[in-house]
């Protein structure tokens, strides 16, 4: 299980309807690294003029695997972008990149997300990740 939901967010979800902020705080709170790095991002990102940050740390495999989840995840890798104003990118299991949103068409994000940087990417420590 990749999130702890609260009694009063399931509820909100059995009733149909749950409110966005809860859910982003259910992220922080379960899944803090991967919600310390967009939030680490978004923050550079928007402080700079550059086309987007990026973090290439190598994490422990417990925050790997917060990684993972987080942006494997279509609900809390779009929320987390909502929040933060940002659009991820992600490879190699822990590479994670935001730009600003509208980029997805420019050349940094077409060369950040291609198949030539998938693979010049690759390291034999984490082809198992």
């Amino acid at each position: 299980m990749s999130l702890d939901v609260s009694p009063a967010l399931l509820a909100q979800a059995e009733n149909g309807t749950v409110d966005e902020a809860d859910f982003i705080e259910t992220v922080r709170t379960s899944l803090p690294y991967a919600y310390r790095a967009v939030a680490g991002l978004s923050t550079e990102l928007g402080s700079s003029t550059a086309e987007f940050a990026d973090d290439n740390t190598t994490p422990t495999d417990q925050e790997r695997a917060q990684l993972l989840r987080a942006l494997a995840s279509n609900a809390i890798r779009g929320s987390l972008e909502r929040h933060f104003g940002v659009r991820l990118a992600f490879m190699n299991c822990h590479r994670v990149a935001a730009f600003r949103p509208g980029t997805e068409q420019g050349d940094a994000y077409r060369e950040f997300t291609s198949l030539r940087a998938q693979l010049l990417n690759q390291t034999p420590e984490l082809r198992s990740c």
